[in-house]
């Protein structure tokens, strides 16, 4: 009987897909994982995206939500800001959205918007999940898009951006309009769903108390000496603004994207059963 023979050139847009030189910045990557009986036929899939952190285990992250993609029917996102792209050893400049001449939330849109052209995906709105220095990452792309997001979740980042117009940015939001073209729109922050997650046992603080450090600012040390003081300090923070969060401390877990997922996986499976029923 005759076989059926993969295409050589799809068998890699579905599935685990190779890292793809952002269209637009081809210094800047991303990956996927898009379930493997999606075609450009089918109907758009919602978008997850997962942030990496300091580390970069964009990989890791992508494999780690397979499974997951397949059976909520949606396609993983993980994107890759290459250490040094600045600097020559500059490990933290998209945690803050823009340094150097680079805006690393438009850079995101830019893949959000070239993965929905070449991947059938939505991309009105999408989901976002980061955690340590990914979790900085997405609660400041929080401040600045949220009408592109149909939810936000916020794991244990070292560092936090209080929407606070009289601290400095990043400890606050003063000159967010100069820096970024536009201001913070509350009212828009209000709708979309917000998830904090932290480990119980995340209480390292070597990597966070790094004074003088170059992402370090005075007034780090008074939003908490651990990371689940500082993410407390932010709901706090949220709340006093008017924006609900489900705070989230997995027992037992130090500071470990990997073993977070779960629940952040529990969060996301909610949201994404709504968006199918309305």
């Amino acid at each position: 009987m005759p076989t059926t023979e993969p295409d050589p050139q799809g068998f890699y847009f579905v599935g685990g897909t190779p890292f793809f030189a952002s269209r637009h910045d081809q210094r800047i990557s991303y990956a996927l994982y898009v379930p493997k009986d999606h075609t450009t036929q089918a109907d758009p899939l919602p978008l997850v995206v997962i942030q990496h952190g300091t580390g970069r285990s964009a990989e890791l992250y992508r494999d780690r939500w397979k499974g997951f993609a397949t059976e909520h029917r949606c396609v993983i996102l993980t994107p890759l800001f290459p250490a040094g792209l600045v600097e020559p050893g500059e490990l933290h400049s998209f945690k803050f959205l823009s340094y150097g001449g680079i805006r690393f939330d438009e850079e995101l849109l830019h893949i959000v918007d070239e993965v929905g052209e070449r991947f059938n995906t939505e991309t009105a709105t999408f989901y976002l999940h980061g955690f340590s220095g990914g979790g900085q990452f997405a609660h400041r792309f929080f401040y600045a898009h949220p009408d592109r997001l149909a939810g936000v979740s916020i794991g244990a980042p070292g560092r936090i951006t209080q929407l606070d117009d009289s601290q400095p940015w990043w400890l606050g939001t003063q000159n967010f309009a100069e820096i970024f073209g536009s201001g913070i729109d509350l009212e828009a922050m209000r709708k979309v769903p917000v998830q904090m997650v932290v480990g119980g046992d995340d209480v390292e603080t070597w990597e966070i108390n790094n004074v003088g450090g170059p992402n370090w600012l005075d007034g780090v040390e008074k939003t908490g000496s651990t990371r689940i003081e500082r993410l407390e300090f932010l709901r706090a923070n949220f709340a006093e603004h008017g924006i609900e969060v489900r705070f989230d401390v997995v027992p037992g877990v130090g500071h470990r994207g990997s073993l977070v997922i779960p629940t952040v996986q529990e969060w996301l499976a909610k949201l994404l059963n709504e968006r199918r029923t309305r």
